[in-house]
Protein backbone atom coordinates (compact mmCIF):
# COMPACT_ATOMS: atom_id res chain seq x y z
CA UNK A 1 0.00 0.00 0.00
CA UNK A 2 1.23 3.23 -0.81
CA UNK A 3 2.80 4.52 2.38
CA UNK A 4 2.11 8.28 1.38
CA UNK A 5 -1.56 7.28 2.17
CA UNK A 6 -0.68 7.82 5.90
CA UNK A 7 1.99 10.68 5.67
CA UNK A 8 -0.78 13.50 6.66
CA UNK A 9 -3.29 13.55 9.23
CA UNK A 10 -6.50 11.88 9.69
CA UNK A 11 -9.47 13.75 11.10
CA UNK A 12 -8.46 11.46 13.58
CA UNK A 13 -5.42 11.98 14.77
CA UNK A 14 -4.76 15.94 13.54
CA UNK A 15 -3.68 17.39 16.81
CA UNK A 16 -5.85 20.71 16.07
CA UNK A 17 -5.01 23.84 18.28
CA UNK A 18 -2.39 21.40 19.96
CA UNK A 19 0.10 20.68 16.87
CA UNK A 20 2.74 22.95 19.05
CA UNK A 21 1.92 20.79 21.99
CA UNK A 22 2.75 17.33 20.05
CA UNK A 23 5.98 18.84 18.90
CA UNK A 24 7.59 18.64 22.47
CA UNK A 25 7.34 14.78 22.51
CA UNK A 26 10.85 13.33 21.70
CA UNK A 27 11.93 12.55 18.23
CA UNK A 28 13.25 8.88 18.57
CA UNK A 29 11.12 6.46 18.84
CA UNK A 30 12.26 4.67 22.01
CA UNK A 31 12.25 8.12 23.84
CA UNK A 32 8.80 8.85 22.26
CA UNK A 33 7.01 5.69 23.21
CA UNK A 34 8.10 6.04 26.45
CA UNK A 35 6.86 9.61 26.72
CA UNK A 36 3.69 8.28 26.17
CA UNK A 37 3.91 5.53 28.36
CA UNK A 38 3.94 8.70 30.42
CA UNK A 39 1.14 10.16 28.80
CA UNK A 40 -1.60 7.11 29.00
CA UNK A 41 -2.44 4.60 30.85
CA UNK A 42 -4.49 1.40 30.34
CA UNK A 43 -7.89 1.64 31.69
CA UNK A 44 -7.96 -2.30 33.07
CA UNK A 45 -4.78 -3.81 32.00
CA UNK A 46 -2.70 -1.09 34.75
CA UNK A 47 -4.58 -3.02 37.49
CA UNK A 48 -5.61 0.66 39.28
CA UNK A 49 -9.19 2.25 40.33
CA UNK A 50 -10.52 5.23 38.43
CA UNK A 51 -13.50 7.42 39.27
CA UNK A 52 -16.42 7.49 36.32
CA UNK A 53 -15.37 10.89 35.18
CA UNK A 54 -11.77 9.45 34.26
CA UNK A 55 -12.53 6.15 32.82
CA UNK A 56 -14.66 8.96 30.34
CA UNK A 57 -11.22 9.56 28.79
CA UNK A 58 -11.53 5.85 26.90
CA UNK A 59 -14.57 7.70 24.71
CA UNK A 60 -12.17 10.66 23.82
CA UNK A 61 -12.27 9.93 19.57
CA UNK A 62 -9.74 12.70 18.49
CA UNK A 63 -6.02 13.45 19.09
CA UNK A 64 -6.86 17.21 19.50
CA UNK A 65 -9.30 16.23 22.29
CA UNK A 66 -6.93 13.81 24.20
CA UNK A 67 -3.97 16.08 23.84
CA UNK A 68 -6.41 18.93 25.36
CA UNK A 69 -7.06 16.59 28.32
CA UNK A 70 -3.89 15.94 29.00
CA UNK A 71 -2.90 19.88 29.35
CA UNK A 72 -5.84 20.98 31.34
CA UNK A 73 -4.56 18.38 33.69
CA UNK A 74 -0.83 19.03 33.36
CA UNK A 75 0.56 21.99 31.44
CA UNK A 76 4.22 20.52 31.37
CA UNK A 77 5.88 19.38 27.78
CA UNK A 78 4.78 16.11 26.93
CA UNK A 79 8.11 14.89 27.33
CA UNK A 80 7.49 15.26 31.51
CA UNK A 81 5.62 11.30 32.43
CA UNK A 82 2.77 12.11 34.55
CA UNK A 83 1.85 10.48 37.41
CA UNK A 84 0.17 7.08 37.01
CA UNK A 85 -3.36 8.17 38.26
CA UNK A 86 -2.93 11.41 36.72
CA UNK A 87 -2.72 9.70 33.11
CA UNK A 88 -5.03 9.91 30.15
CA UNK A 89 -7.08 6.50 31.01
CA UNK A 90 -7.22 4.82 27.46
CA UNK A 91 -6.39 2.00 26.08
CA UNK A 92 -4.28 0.13 23.03
CA UNK A 93 -5.73 2.78 20.76
CA UNK A 94 -4.86 5.38 21.96
CA UNK A 95 -0.82 4.88 22.67
CA UNK A 96 -0.79 3.51 19.17
CA UNK A 97 -2.99 6.87 17.99
CA UNK A 98 -0.72 9.27 19.86
CA UNK A 99 2.27 7.58 18.50
CA UNK A 100 1.08 7.72 14.67
CA UNK A 101 -0.13 11.57 15.14
CA UNK A 102 3.52 12.43 16.53
CA UNK A 103 5.03 10.47 13.85
CA UNK A 104 2.89 12.07 11.02
CA UNK A 105 3.64 15.51 12.34
CA UNK A 106 7.62 14.70 12.20
CA UNK A 107 6.65 13.82 8.33
CA UNK A 108 7.13 9.87 8.83
CA UNK A 109 4.39 8.00 7.22
CA UNK A 110 2.43 6.20 9.62
CA UNK A 111 -0.90 3.97 10.28
CA UNK A 112 -2.55 1.76 13.19
CA UNK A 113 -3.38 -1.86 12.73
CA UNK A 114 -6.31 -3.92 14.23
CA UNK A 115 -5.78 -7.29 15.63
CA UNK A 116 -5.09 -9.46 18.66
CA UNK A 117 -1.75 -10.02 20.60
CA UNK A 118 -0.17 -13.33 21.02
CA UNK A 119 2.17 -12.30 23.19
CA UNK A 120 -0.02 -10.48 25.88
CA UNK A 121 -1.41 -13.60 27.71
CA UNK A 122 0.18 -16.98 27.04
CA UNK A 123 -3.49 -18.90 26.75
CA UNK A 124 -5.64 -16.09 25.20
CA UNK A 125 -5.40 -13.55 22.26
CA UNK A 126 -6.28 -10.31 23.51
CA UNK A 127 -7.42 -7.69 20.72
CA UNK A 128 -5.18 -5.18 20.57
CA UNK A 129 -3.95 -2.17 18.24
CA UNK A 130 0.02 -1.36 17.29
CA UNK A 131 1.35 1.40 14.90
CA UNK A 132 3.06 1.11 11.69
CA UNK A 133 5.80 3.41 10.32
CA UNK A 134 7.06 3.36 7.03
CA UNK A 135 11.31 3.72 7.07
CA UNK A 136 11.39 4.52 3.51
CA UNK A 137 11.68 0.48 2.75
CA UNK A 138 9.10 -1.41 4.55
CA UNK A 139 6.21 -0.83 7.24
CA UNK A 140 7.62 -1.62 10.81
CA UNK A 141 5.42 -2.38 13.89
CA UNK A 142 5.64 -0.76 16.99
CA UNK A 143 3.93 -1.76 20.28
CA UNK A 144 4.34 1.46 21.92
CA UNK A 145 1.79 0.10 24.92
CA UNK A 146 4.78 -2.00 26.25
CA UNK A 147 7.80 -1.81 28.55
CA UNK A 148 10.57 -3.63 26.23
CA UNK A 149 12.30 -4.85 29.16
CA UNK A 150 9.30 -7.19 30.11
CA UNK A 151 9.61 -9.14 26.67
CA UNK A 152 11.64 -11.57 24.87
CA UNK A 153 10.91 -9.56 21.02
CA UNK A 154 11.67 -5.84 20.13
CA UNK A 155 8.44 -3.85 20.40
CA UNK A 156 9.80 -1.55 18.15
CA UNK A 157 10.27 -3.49 15.61
CA UNK A 158 8.00 -6.48 16.17
CA UNK A 159 8.79 -9.50 13.36
CA UNK A 160 5.80 -10.29 10.87
CA UNK A 161 3.70 -12.82 12.95
CA UNK A 162 4.30 -11.58 16.41
CA UNK A 163 1.01 -9.14 16.07
CA UNK A 164 -1.89 -10.97 13.94
CA UNK A 165 -3.80 -8.43 12.13
CA UNK A 166 -7.62 -9.10 12.34
CA UNK A 167 -8.18 -10.42 8.69
CA UNK A 168 -5.13 -13.22 9.34
CA UNK A 169 -7.20 -14.77 12.29
CA UNK A 170 -10.45 -14.31 10.14
CA UNK A 171 -8.70 -15.95 7.03
CA UNK A 172 -7.17 -19.31 10.07
CA UNK A 173 -10.48 -19.00 11.66
CA UNK A 174 -12.21 -20.15 8.95
CA UNK A 175 -10.05 -22.51 7.31
CA UNK A 176 -10.15 -24.53 11.03
CA UNK A 177 -6.54 -23.44 12.12
CA UNK A 178 -7.47 -21.81 15.81
CA UNK A 179 -10.17 -21.78 18.32
CA UNK A 180 -12.13 -18.73 17.57
CA UNK A 181 -12.98 -18.17 21.09
CA UNK A 182 -9.59 -17.90 22.23
CA UNK A 183 -9.88 -14.37 20.28
CA UNK A 184 -11.32 -11.46 21.86
CA UNK A 185 -11.66 -9.02 25.07
CA UNK A 186 -10.86 -11.38 27.63
CA UNK A 187 -11.84 -14.95 28.29
CA UNK A 188 -14.13 -14.24 31.12
CA UNK A 189 -16.47 -11.68 28.97
CA UNK A 190 -18.65 -12.61 26.07
CA UNK A 191 -16.85 -10.33 23.44
CA UNK A 192 -14.59 -12.71 21.64
CA UNK A 193 -15.22 -15.77 18.67
CA UNK A 194 -16.42 -15.17 15.31
CA UNK A 195 -18.50 -12.77 15.08
CA UNK A 196 -16.10 -10.52 17.16
CA UNK A 197 -13.51 -11.36 14.72
CA UNK A 198 -15.30 -10.27 12.05
CA UNK A 199 -16.14 -7.03 13.65
CA UNK A 200 -12.37 -6.85 13.96
CA UNK A 201 -11.65 -7.19 10.53
CA UNK A 202 -14.04 -4.15 9.41
CA UNK A 203 -12.48 -2.16 11.83
CA UNK A 204 -8.75 -2.72 10.48
CA UNK A 205 -10.41 -1.69 7.09
CA UNK A 206 -11.81 1.63 8.68
CA UNK A 207 -8.43 2.17 10.03
CA UNK A 208 -6.54 1.15 7.32
CA UNK A 209 -8.88 3.64 5.46
CA UNK A 210 -7.63 6.40 7.82
CA UNK A 211 -10.54 6.25 9.98
CA UNK A 212 -9.04 5.38 13.55
CA UNK A 213 -12.61 4.45 15.53
CA UNK A 214 -12.66 3.76 19.16
CA UNK A 215 -12.72 0.16 19.51
CA UNK A 216 -16.39 0.03 20.37
CA UNK A 217 -17.77 2.13 17.60
CA UNK A 218 -20.00 -0.08 15.50
CA UNK A 219 -22.27 0.71 12.23
CA UNK A 220 -24.72 -1.63 10.35
CA UNK A 221 -22.47 -3.88 8.74
CA UNK A 222 -21.79 -5.39 12.78
CA UNK A 223 -25.21 -6.10 12.66
CA UNK A 224 -25.44 -8.79 9.83
CA UNK A 225 -25.54 -12.43 10.43
CA UNK A 226 -22.14 -13.88 10.47
CA UNK A 227 -23.40 -16.52 7.70
CA UNK A 228 -24.62 -13.55 5.65
CA UNK A 229 -21.38 -11.39 6.17
CA UNK A 230 -19.13 -14.19 6.15
CA UNK A 231 -18.25 -14.31 1.90
CA UNK A 232 -17.95 -10.80 1.73
CA UNK A 233 -15.40 -10.73 4.45
CA UNK A 234 -13.35 -13.57 3.04
CA UNK A 235 -12.89 -11.53 0.38
CA UNK A 236 -12.35 -7.92 2.26
CA UNK A 237 -9.76 -10.47 4.13
CA UNK A 238 -7.73 -11.69 1.15
CA UNK A 239 -7.62 -7.58 0.13
CA UNK A 240 -6.30 -7.20 3.08
CA UNK A 241 -3.95 -9.45 3.10
CA UNK A 242 -2.21 -8.07 -0.02
CA UNK A 243 -2.46 -4.43 1.40
CA UNK A 244 -3.55 -3.26 -1.98
CA UNK A 245 -5.69 -0.09 -1.49
CA UNK A 246 -6.81 0.48 -5.35
CA UNK A 247 -8.65 -3.20 -4.76
CA UNK A 248 -9.98 -1.84 -1.11
CA UNK A 249 -11.48 1.30 -2.68
CA UNK A 250 -12.93 -0.78 -5.62
CA UNK A 251 -14.43 -3.07 -2.87
CA UNK A 252 -16.16 -0.28 -0.54
CA UNK A 253 -17.38 1.35 -3.47
CA UNK A 254 -18.88 -2.25 -4.79
CA UNK A 255 -20.24 -3.29 -1.35
CA UNK A 256 -20.69 0.19 0.72
CA UNK A 257 -22.81 -1.48 3.59
CA UNK A 258 -19.29 -2.93 4.21
CA UNK A 259 -17.95 0.80 5.29
CA UNK A 260 -18.16 2.89 8.42
CA UNK A 261 -20.36 5.38 7.31
CA UNK A 262 -23.33 7.19 8.39
CA UNK A 263 -24.76 6.61 12.04
CA UNK A 264 -22.26 5.27 14.52
CA UNK A 265 -23.21 3.39 17.80
CA UNK A 266 -20.67 3.43 20.14
CA UNK A 267 -20.77 0.98 23.21
CA UNK A 268 -18.81 2.31 25.60
CA UNK A 269 -17.04 0.52 28.54
CA UNK A 270 -18.66 2.86 30.82
CA UNK A 271 -21.89 1.17 30.09
CA UNK A 272 -23.30 4.33 27.99
CA UNK A 273 -24.29 4.59 24.61
CA UNK A 274 -23.62 7.18 21.91
CA UNK A 275 -24.48 7.92 18.38
CA UNK A 276 -22.73 10.17 16.04
CA UNK A 277 -22.06 10.47 12.66
CA UNK A 278 -18.87 9.74 10.40
CA UNK A 279 -18.71 10.89 7.00
CA UNK A 280 -17.96 8.42 4.24
CA UNK A 281 -14.83 6.92 3.57
CA UNK A 282 -14.65 7.44 0.12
Amino acid sequence: MNPNLYLNHSPFTHPGAHAALLETLPQTLPELTEALRGLVIHYRASGLEFPLERIKDIDTRWVSAILERIRERDPAPLSVAREPLERFVGCCRDFSLLLVAALRQQGIPARARVGFAPYLHPEFRYDHVIAQYWNGTRWVSVDAQLEPQNFEFDPLDMLTGTFLPAHTVWQRYRTGQLDPELYGVSPHLPFRGPLFIRDYVLLELAFLKNRELLLWDRWSAMNEPLEQSAPLIDELAALLERDDVDALESFIRNHRRMQAEGEMVCHSPTGQTFRWQLESML
